[in-house]
Protein backbone atom coordinates (compact mmCIF):
# COMPACT_ATOMS: atom_id res chain seq x y z
CA UNK A 1 0.00 0.00 0.00
CA UNK A 2 1.88 3.26 -1.30
CA UNK A 3 0.64 6.27 -0.77
CA UNK A 4 1.84 9.19 -3.49
CA UNK A 5 0.27 12.22 -1.25
CA UNK A 6 2.78 11.75 1.49
CA UNK A 7 5.21 13.27 -0.82
CA UNK A 8 4.92 16.51 0.81
CA UNK A 9 3.78 16.01 4.43
CA UNK A 10 5.53 14.86 7.28
CA UNK A 11 5.50 11.39 9.49
CA UNK A 12 3.96 12.35 12.75
CA UNK A 13 3.08 10.65 16.22
CA UNK A 14 1.63 10.50 19.16
CA UNK A 15 0.35 8.15 22.47
CA UNK A 16 -1.27 7.51 25.61
CA UNK A 17 -3.90 10.15 24.81
CA UNK A 18 -5.44 9.00 27.52
CA UNK A 19 -8.89 11.07 26.38
CA UNK A 20 -11.10 9.64 29.79
CA UNK A 21 -9.38 12.34 31.29
CA UNK A 22 -10.91 16.41 30.13
CA UNK A 23 -7.78 17.80 30.12
CA UNK A 24 -6.46 15.14 27.49
CA UNK A 25 -9.46 15.21 25.62
CA UNK A 26 -9.00 18.88 25.22
CA UNK A 27 -5.54 18.46 23.87
CA UNK A 28 -6.77 16.15 21.32
CA UNK A 29 -9.47 18.47 20.07
CA UNK A 30 -6.68 21.11 19.19
CA UNK A 31 -4.58 18.63 17.33
CA UNK A 32 -4.10 19.26 13.39
CA UNK A 33 -1.58 18.57 10.90
CA UNK A 34 0.62 21.08 9.77
CA UNK A 35 -0.30 19.51 6.46
CA UNK A 36 -3.14 17.94 5.11
CA UNK A 37 -0.35 15.43 3.87
CA UNK A 38 0.42 14.80 6.84
CA UNK A 39 0.52 11.05 8.55
CA UNK A 40 0.00 10.18 12.15
CA UNK A 41 1.10 7.21 14.40
CA UNK A 42 -1.12 7.00 17.16
CA UNK A 43 0.72 4.38 19.39
CA UNK A 44 -1.66 3.28 21.81
CA UNK A 45 -3.37 3.66 25.03
CA UNK A 46 -5.69 6.57 23.44
CA UNK A 47 -8.13 5.56 26.52
CA UNK A 48 -9.86 2.99 28.42
CA UNK A 49 -13.30 2.19 26.75
CA UNK A 50 -14.67 1.84 23.32
CA UNK A 51 -16.23 5.14 22.95
CA UNK A 52 -13.11 6.91 24.26
CA UNK A 53 -11.12 5.23 21.03
CA UNK A 54 -13.76 5.90 18.38
CA UNK A 55 -14.16 9.25 19.52
CA UNK A 56 -10.53 9.92 19.11
CA UNK A 57 -9.62 8.88 16.14
CA UNK A 58 -12.36 9.41 14.27
CA UNK A 59 -11.82 12.98 15.06
CA UNK A 60 -7.69 12.72 13.57
CA UNK A 61 -8.92 10.66 10.84
CA UNK A 62 -10.78 13.21 9.20
CA UNK A 63 -7.77 15.61 9.98
CA UNK A 64 -4.95 13.92 8.93
CA UNK A 65 -4.26 11.98 5.50
CA UNK A 66 -3.76 8.91 7.10
CA UNK A 67 -3.71 7.86 10.74
CA UNK A 68 -2.30 4.21 12.00
CA UNK A 69 -3.26 3.00 14.97
CA UNK A 70 -1.49 0.22 17.33
CA UNK A 71 -3.62 -0.78 20.63
CA UNK A 72 -1.97 -0.26 24.08
CA UNK A 73 -2.80 -1.92 27.10
CA UNK A 74 -5.82 0.81 28.31
CA UNK A 75 -7.70 -0.42 25.06
CA UNK A 76 -7.46 -3.91 25.94
CA UNK A 77 -8.57 -3.42 29.45
CA UNK A 78 -12.41 -4.45 30.39
CA UNK A 79 -13.40 -1.49 32.97
CA UNK A 80 -17.10 -2.53 34.53
CA UNK A 81 -18.27 0.52 33.10
CA UNK A 82 -17.88 0.11 29.70
CA UNK A 83 -21.23 -0.93 27.37
CA UNK A 84 -18.90 -2.65 25.19
CA UNK A 85 -17.44 -6.23 27.73
CA UNK A 86 -15.84 -7.69 25.09
CA UNK A 87 -12.36 -9.41 26.69
CA UNK A 88 -8.72 -10.60 25.02
CA UNK A 89 -8.75 -11.38 21.79
CA UNK A 90 -12.42 -10.61 21.06
CA UNK A 91 -12.04 -7.23 22.50
CA UNK A 92 -8.91 -6.47 20.11
CA UNK A 93 -10.56 -7.59 17.08
CA UNK A 94 -13.92 -4.96 17.60
CA UNK A 95 -11.39 -2.44 17.81
CA UNK A 96 -9.99 -3.28 14.76
CA UNK A 97 -12.85 -3.63 12.89
CA UNK A 98 -13.98 0.24 14.87
CA UNK A 99 -10.72 1.63 13.42
CA UNK A 100 -11.65 0.13 9.89
CA UNK A 101 -14.62 1.52 9.89
CA UNK A 102 -13.20 4.61 10.52
CA UNK A 103 -10.30 4.18 7.47
CA UNK A 104 -7.65 3.97 10.32
CA UNK A 105 -4.63 1.51 9.74
CA UNK A 106 -4.33 -1.03 12.19
CA UNK A 107 -1.77 -4.37 12.62
CA UNK A 108 -4.09 -6.69 10.93
CA UNK A 109 -4.38 -4.27 7.68
CA UNK A 110 -1.02 -4.08 4.73
CA UNK A 111 1.49 -2.37 6.12
CA UNK A 112 1.04 0.67 3.84
CA UNK A 113 4.55 2.50 2.75
CA UNK A 114 5.50 5.97 3.41
CA UNK A 115 6.43 7.71 0.36
CA UNK A 116 7.62 11.44 1.83
CA UNK A 117 10.83 12.86 2.60
CA UNK A 118 13.47 10.56 3.82
CA UNK A 119 11.36 7.49 2.56
CA UNK A 120 10.36 5.65 1.27
CA UNK A 121 9.49 3.43 4.18
CA UNK A 122 7.37 0.68 5.43
CA UNK A 123 5.22 1.64 8.42
CA UNK A 124 4.44 -1.46 9.99
CA UNK A 125 1.71 -0.93 13.07
CA UNK A 126 2.28 -3.98 15.66
CA UNK A 127 0.58 -5.02 18.21
CA UNK A 128 3.22 -7.26 20.51
CA UNK A 129 1.93 -7.24 24.47
CA UNK A 130 4.59 -8.38 27.10
CA UNK A 131 5.80 -11.49 28.64
CA UNK A 132 7.18 -10.39 32.15
CA UNK A 133 10.39 -10.97 30.61
CA UNK A 134 12.12 -7.45 31.23
CA UNK A 135 13.72 -7.81 34.64
CA UNK A 136 16.28 -6.61 36.79
CA UNK A 137 18.82 -8.29 37.26
CA UNK A 138 18.08 -8.89 41.10
CA UNK A 139 15.46 -10.48 39.93
CA UNK A 140 15.82 -14.23 38.95
CA UNK A 141 12.67 -15.19 37.09
CA UNK A 142 9.19 -13.57 36.04
CA UNK A 143 7.75 -15.42 38.68
CA UNK A 144 9.92 -14.31 41.68
CA UNK A 145 9.60 -10.62 40.19
CA UNK A 146 5.67 -10.55 39.98
CA UNK A 147 5.64 -12.10 43.40
CA UNK A 148 7.79 -9.06 44.53
CA UNK A 149 5.82 -6.55 42.65
CA UNK A 150 2.76 -7.50 44.78
CA UNK A 151 4.40 -7.64 48.21
CA UNK A 152 5.33 -3.82 47.20
CA UNK A 153 1.96 -2.76 45.96
CA UNK A 154 3.10 -1.80 42.37
CA UNK A 155 1.01 -4.24 40.46
CA UNK A 156 -0.58 -3.02 37.19
CA UNK A 157 -3.94 -2.68 36.64
CA UNK A 158 -3.49 -5.10 33.64
CA UNK A 159 -3.85 -7.89 36.23
CA UNK A 160 -7.51 -7.28 36.64
CA UNK A 161 -8.49 -5.85 33.41
CA UNK A 162 -6.83 -7.02 30.70
CA UNK A 163 -7.85 -10.67 30.30
CA UNK A 164 -5.76 -12.57 27.66
CA UNK A 165 -8.42 -14.72 26.30
CA UNK A 166 -8.63 -17.13 25.04
CA UNK A 167 -4.78 -17.77 25.90
CA UNK A 168 -4.27 -19.30 28.86
CA UNK A 169 -2.10 -15.97 30.27
CA UNK A 170 -0.96 -12.74 28.80
CA UNK A 171 2.89 -13.96 28.21
CA UNK A 172 1.41 -16.71 26.01
CA UNK A 173 -0.82 -13.79 23.97
CA UNK A 174 2.08 -12.12 23.16
CA UNK A 175 4.26 -14.79 22.06
CA UNK A 176 1.62 -15.89 19.55
CA UNK A 177 1.67 -12.04 18.28
CA UNK A 178 5.79 -12.22 18.42
CA UNK A 179 5.36 -15.50 16.03
CA UNK A 180 2.75 -14.38 13.43
CA UNK A 181 4.22 -10.56 13.10
CA UNK A 182 7.72 -12.11 12.86
CA UNK A 183 6.06 -14.21 9.74
CA UNK A 184 4.41 -11.04 8.30
CA UNK A 185 7.22 -8.74 8.86
CA UNK A 186 9.72 -11.00 7.02
CA UNK A 187 7.04 -11.26 4.24
CA UNK A 188 5.72 -7.88 3.88
CA UNK A 189 9.12 -5.93 4.72
CA UNK A 190 12.18 -7.67 2.69
CA UNK A 191 12.83 -4.72 0.43
CA UNK A 192 12.62 -1.14 2.39
CA UNK A 193 13.07 -0.06 5.69
CA UNK A 194 10.88 0.53 8.38
CA UNK A 195 8.90 2.58 10.75
CA UNK A 196 8.24 -0.16 13.65
CA UNK A 197 5.12 1.03 15.96
CA UNK A 198 4.33 -0.57 18.90
CA UNK A 199 2.65 0.82 22.20
CA UNK A 200 5.56 -1.19 24.11
CA UNK A 201 9.43 -0.18 24.02
CA UNK A 202 11.17 -2.99 21.53
CA UNK A 203 14.16 -3.17 23.65
CA UNK A 204 15.08 -3.20 27.57
CA UNK A 205 16.82 -0.01 27.91
CA UNK A 206 14.50 2.23 27.93
CA UNK A 207 12.66 1.17 31.32
CA UNK A 208 15.78 1.40 32.91
CA UNK A 209 14.92 5.22 34.21
CA UNK A 210 10.98 3.76 35.72
CA UNK A 211 10.94 5.44 38.99
CA UNK A 212 9.88 1.84 40.22
CA UNK A 213 12.38 -0.90 38.07
CA UNK A 214 10.20 -3.15 39.08
CA UNK A 215 7.20 -2.00 36.84
CA UNK A 216 9.30 -2.95 33.88
CA UNK A 217 8.14 -6.43 33.65
CA UNK A 218 4.75 -4.63 32.07
CA UNK A 219 6.49 -3.01 29.43
CA UNK A 220 7.46 -5.55 26.78
CA UNK A 221 9.27 -9.02 25.61
CA UNK A 222 13.23 -9.77 24.84
CA UNK A 223 11.64 -11.41 21.90
CA UNK A 224 11.81 -8.31 20.37
CA UNK A 225 15.52 -6.65 21.50
CA UNK A 226 17.16 -7.18 18.19
CA UNK A 227 13.97 -6.12 15.44
CA UNK A 228 15.50 -2.92 14.54
CA UNK A 229 18.41 -4.18 13.29
CA UNK A 230 16.53 -7.14 11.82
CA UNK A 231 13.69 -5.52 10.19
CA UNK A 232 16.24 -3.05 9.16
CA UNK A 233 14.24 -0.18 11.26
CA UNK A 234 14.43 3.72 10.78
CA UNK A 235 12.83 4.81 13.92
CA UNK A 236 11.08 2.84 16.23
CA UNK A 237 8.07 4.23 17.74
CA UNK A 238 6.36 3.46 21.39
CA UNK A 239 4.99 4.92 24.13
CA UNK A 240 3.74 3.19 27.38
CA UNK A 241 6.24 4.72 29.69
CA UNK A 242 5.23 8.22 29.84
CA UNK A 243 8.38 9.54 29.55
CA UNK A 244 8.77 11.27 26.06
CA UNK A 245 12.45 11.50 24.74
CA UNK A 246 14.46 10.45 21.89
CA UNK A 247 17.23 7.46 22.34
CA UNK A 248 19.78 5.92 19.77
CA UNK A 249 20.09 1.77 20.40
CA UNK A 250 22.94 0.53 17.63
CA UNK A 251 22.59 3.57 15.82
CA UNK A 252 18.51 3.32 15.77
CA UNK A 253 16.32 5.87 16.55
CA UNK A 254 13.93 5.35 19.09
CA UNK A 255 10.90 7.66 20.11
CA UNK A 256 8.88 7.61 22.76
CA UNK A 257 5.74 9.59 22.15
CA UNK A 258 3.21 9.71 24.91
CA UNK A 259 1.63 12.68 26.15
CA UNK A 260 0.69 11.06 29.73
CA UNK A 261 -1.91 11.89 32.57
CA UNK A 262 -2.37 15.63 32.90
CA UNK A 263 -0.63 14.92 36.82
CA UNK A 264 2.49 13.89 34.63
CA UNK A 265 2.38 16.43 32.01
CA UNK A 266 1.65 19.50 34.36
CA UNK A 267 5.27 19.31 35.57
CA UNK A 268 7.08 19.89 32.33
CA UNK A 269 8.29 22.82 30.57
CA UNK A 270 7.33 21.06 27.16
CA UNK A 271 4.02 21.84 26.38
CA UNK A 272 1.39 18.48 26.20
CA UNK A 273 0.02 17.14 23.23
CA UNK A 274 3.01 18.32 20.92
CA UNK A 275 3.22 15.73 17.91
CA UNK A 276 6.86 14.00 17.48
CA UNK A 277 8.10 14.51 14.19
CA UNK A 278 9.23 10.63 12.69
CA UNK A 279 10.34 11.85 9.29
CA UNK A 280 12.04 13.42 7.74
CA UNK A 281 13.99 13.16 10.48
CA UNK A 282 14.62 16.20 12.53
CA UNK A 283 17.57 17.81 12.71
Amino acid sequence: MVDSAASGGKLLAISDLHVGHAENRALVAEMRPESPQDWLLVAGDVGETVAHVEWALRLLSRRFARVVWVPGNHELWTPPGDPVQLRGEERYRHLVEVCRQLGVVTPEDPYPVWAGPDGPVRVAPLFLLYDYSFLDPQWPTPEVALKRAYEQGIVCTDEFLLHPDPYPDRAAWCHARVEQTARRLAEESPELPTVLVNHWPMVRQPTEILRFPIFAQWCGTTRTADWHLRYRASVSVYGHLHIPRTTYHDEVRFEEVSVGYPREWRRRSRPPGQLRQILPAPA
